[in-house]
């Protein structure tokens, strides 16, 4: 009986994960803390959104560990894109703070796991395990600040590029020229965004944006 649960562990496949970072150090962190694991090994790495689509399509790995805000294309744009190939993949999304509006964007996108990195060292093998499970990890202060916003509309498409520009200084005026549009629909854009925002004025809606990861400059 014995022999028959060792052979039975030995089949067992270990989870294949692949990481997915911009910066090389943590990337190479990542990668040892999962190696390191009798239940886990590495089967891919890339250091952006366009190379992750193309490095998963060739390894096909369980679990996808990715930072969210990254060179090229985001984290979760590129987890989009992977998802039209395989919809059941997979993945942990990593983020420095707990702006609801990326989190959201990747819920909606399908991630089951999120890690802040200031506390990967606690929660990663974990939340690489219950996720591979079938289960869902999202961190307390992540959960906090999605509540803090549900019920709110977050900005169209049109309504970000407007305030992304208003972020670079820009006027109304030249708001409307880069994007073709009349200076009236700049404005009413922007009273929009106020309303949404709930900001006094267009400095203070930036600043909102920028903490809720809205937009990034």
């Amino acid at each position: 009986m014995r022999g028959m649960m060792m052979e039975a562990m030995a089949e067992v496949r270990p989870i294949r994960v692949m990481v997915v970072d911009d910066h090389p150090l943590l990337r190479a962190g990542l990668a040892e803390a999962i190696a390191s694991q009798a239940d886990m090994e590495i089967s891919g790495e890339a250091s952006n959104g366009r190379e992750a689509v193309q490095r998963f399509l060739e390894v096909r790995p369980d679990v996808t560990v990715m930072d969210i805000a990254m060179p090229e294309m985001c984290g979760v744009t590129a987890m989009q894109e992977i998802r039209r190939h395989a919809p059941d993949a997979r993945f942990v999304m990593l983020t420095t703070f707990k702006g609801d509006a990326q989190i959201l964007r990747a819920v909606q996108a399908g991630a089951t796991g999120f890690l802040l990195k200031s506390t990967l060292r606690k929660d990663l093998l974990d939340t690489i395990r219950d996720v591979h499970a079938g289960l869902r990890r999202i961190p307390p202060d992540i959960v906090m600040e999605l509540a803090q916003y549900m019920g709110q509309d977050l900005l169209s498409g049109r309504e970000t590029e407007v305030l992304k520009h208003a972020a670079g200084g820009n006027s109304n005026k030249r708001i409307a020229l880069k994007m073709e549009i009349s200076e009236e629909t700049v404005k009413a854009h922007m009273k929009s965004i106020l309303s949404k925002l709930m900001a006094n004025d267009r400095t203070h809606a930036v600043t909102i944006a920028l903490r809720r990861g809205i937009i990034t400059l």
